[in-house]
């Protein structure tokens, strides 16, 4: 039979203690500096995820990349396509209205940039890109030579 007794024989609890007030204490520094814990490293908006989560689905003929851009319109948004990978640039801006102020700040104006490497070449040209209900879709249609074939089997 286990007893706590023996647990605290393994466990030195003020060690554990030390570590968490050391943590909770660096927490506090990151915050206080104006960052959560990746400040820096990758935009946060509200506290969760990283902008610009992302899908990129495979219709056969093209490739659809979805991105979520909420309260962005085209003029926020660049798109750029250099061989099979698309780059998403994007900033958010948060202005007071003249003559207002601001009581509470939560929606911080960011940049953010994301890079997608795609499975095959796509024809740049054809390539199609807008912003709807806070959705960036890009449309990119592959070429030829990347497009899946049928192929016929043939019997003896």
């Amino acid at each position: 039979m286990f007893r706590i007794s023996d647990f605290d024989r393994f466990w030195n609890w003020p060690d554990f203690d030390r570590a968490l007030t050391m943590l909770d204490t660096f927490r506090r520094e990151v915050e206080r500096s104006g960052g959560g814990p990746t400040a820096g490293v990758i935009p946060r908006w509200g506290g969760r995820g990283t902008w610009l989560n992302a899908n990129v689905e495979d219709k056969g003929a093209e490739y659809v990349f979805y991105a979520d851009v909420p309260g962005l319109v085209e003029s926020d948004v660049d798109v750029l396509l250099n061989q099979d990978v698309l780059t998403v640039k994007g900033t958010r801006t948060v202005d007071v209205p003249e003559g207002y102020s601001v009581h509470r700040r939560e929606r911080a104006a960011t940049e953010f940039s994301r890079s997608f490497t795609l499975p095959a070449m796509v024809d740049a040209e054809r390539t199609t890109a807008r912003v709807q209900n806070g959705v960036l879709t890009v449309t990119m249609p592959k070429l030829p030579e990347a497009q899946p074939r049928q192929i016929t089997i043939k019997g003896e």
